[in-house]
């Protein structure tokens, strides 16, 4: 399959648009894309026309790369693959996809005697089984199979048991009260936090569920936003505050710190600590999601993470679709008042960057992003909240 062809497509729909309702101003190469306003029906039906287009192509990649023992970039864990196993199966891919049965059964090798899916001696316990059980999760959702049920049910015992809690010995006046890590004693951070959020969601758990309640604590410690003694760490300044950072247990935060000491906000780990807030059953007025939506419309980007730039950006994109999703609504204002339709400018972002054979990746190699397997997974996910 070649791509190229459905581009003069998009381009004239763009005018189209341009001309009738003055919707869509599109940036050069590498800088930012703004798509303001209602856009027609013709640009619709064309940015939906380019997504299934770079899925198919992004998929047909996959398909290609995936190795004999039905994984990708096995050498690295079971991560990457599930990765991949979700973004094809989001992309309606069915179960009886050879490539999706394949991988399938990988990832299923996967699974261990304590109810975890994991790579045996690994380091990683808590980010594979939160993973997995995602994509496990999305499968018995959409094609409503039972084939995951004992895995699911054993899965989530497991991952359950990895929060610090009062039933491991943890109180809540500790910091690390309510937060997970890599694995049962690691030390914990909101990336991993907001993987266990989002993976009892998609198990089917709401809001009043004790362990995403305890995890509300370990997220509201991870914002600059003053929250009485609860949180040490006080706003930078005015464009900082509202924001996340990486853990409250250390000084450990790839945005750096001032001098001061205090942790800069970013934007990937931003949008997982709002996702989590809302997924805690958090309204718009609660003061810590106000301030985080703040943070977000001041630093509103479709082209870098802010606070990194070009490192993690497709977390940063993966994590942003999500939360967007969990918003609701396909506009996002940004502090200028500029009305964001963030699933064409994701699109365009996207068609930008697929690259001739198909895959994506990126040039900054921070967080495994040089491997176009991972990023590829990751794009077939973005995308798939991009539907229109």
């Amino acid at each position: 399959m070649k791509r190229g062809f459905f581009i003069p497509a998009l381009i004239a729909a763009l005018l189209c648009a341009i001309l009738s309702v003055g919707a869509p101003l599109l940036g050069g190469d590498g800088g930012e894309v703004v798509v303001s306003g209602e856009p027609t029906p013709e640009a619709r039906a064309a940015w939906e026309n380019t997504r299934l287009e770079m899925t198919a192509f992004g998929a047909e990649y996959l398909r290609r790369n995936q190795e004999e023992n039905g994984g990708w970039t096995t050498e690295k864990g079971i991560g990457t693959s599930v990765v991949v196993l979700l973004g094809l199966l989001r992309a309606g891919y069915p179960m009886e996809d050879p490539a999706v049965e394949r991988g399938l059964d990988y990832v299923l090798r996967a699974v261990q005697a304590d109810g975890g899916i994991y790579t045996p001696g690994g380091h990683i316990p808590v980010y594979e089984s939160c993973l997995a059980l995602s994509c496990f999760a999305y499968a018995k959702s959409r094609f409503g199979t039972d084939r995951f049920d004992a895995i699911l049910e054993n899965g989530e015992a497991f991952v359950r048991g990895q929060q610090y809690s009062e039933e491991n010995g943890t109180s809540p006046d500790d910091k690390a009260y309510g937060g997970l890590g890599y694995g049962k004693k690691s030390r914990p951070d909101l990336s991993n936090t907001q993987f266990f959020v989002d993976t009892l969601r998609d198990l089917g758990a709401d809001f009043n569920d004790e362990a995403i309640q305890r995890a509300v604590t370990f997220v509201e410690r991870c914002q600059n936003y003053p929250s009485g003694d609860e949180n040490e760490t006080a706003p930078i300044d005015e464009d900082d505050a509202g924001g996340f950072f990486y853990t409250c247990m250390a000084n450990e935060n790839p945005a750096g710190q001032e001098t001061d000491g205090g942790l800069r906000s970013y934007g990937s780990i931003t949008y997982a600590g709002l996702k989590s807030l809302i997924y805690a059953g958090l309204t718009e007025s609660d003061p810590r999601v106000e301030a985080a939506v703040g943070w977000i419309r001041k630093n509103y980007s479709t082209t870098k993470n802010p606070g990194l730039g070009l490192r993690g950006l497709y977390y940063y994109y993966h994590t942003m679709s999500r939360t967007m999703d969990v918003l609701g609504g396909e506009y996002f204002a940004d502090d200028a008042g500029v009305s964001h339709f963030w699933k064409g400018e994701l699109i365009e972002v996207f068609s930008r960057r697929q690259r001739p054979d198909g895959s994506w990746a990126n040039s900054n190699p921070m967080w495994f992003e040089s491997d176009p397997n991972l990023v590829t997974g990751y794009a077939l996910i973005v995308l798939s909240y991009c539907a229109l």
